[in-house]
């Protein structure tokens, strides 16, 4: 079983519905962090080279994961406001918007629930 985050308040967060050996007390609410990252116009470039000669984007590596980590940050966040300890059945989702699809969104839900 992957083991679930934690932050320093220590407010867990996995995707799976329980969490072994600590029942749910009580249930609080959906809880939802989103970040909006904008692409930057040399990171892009660079990207659409290493598209065309294969390998790794590690710019837009770097990018998704700061953003899905602030994402989670603030579904903790919400989670300890509600007075909550951990939260469940967390699902991340990533989408492009913006008209010229320029823009990143990374959100991410859940059940804030006291453990």
């Amino acid at each position: 079983m992957p083991s679930p985050w934690k932050d320093a308040r220590g407010i867990i967060v996995t995707t799976t519905p329980t969490i072994e050996g600590r029942p749910i007390q009580d249930y609080l609410g959906i809880v939802t962090g989103e970040v909006i990252v904008g692409a930057n116009l040399f990171r892009d470039l660079f990207a659409n080279i290493r598209d065309i000669v294969g390998g790794r984007s590690g710019s837009y590596e770097r990018v998704l994961a700061e953003a899905r980590e602030q994402a989670i940050q603030e579904l903790q966040a919400e989670c300890g406001a509600r007075g909550g300890n951990a939260v469940v059945g967390v699902d991340l989702d990533y989408e492009v918007i913006g008209e010229t699809g320029s823009m990143l969104m990374v959100s991410a839900s859940g059940t804030a629930v006291k453990v």
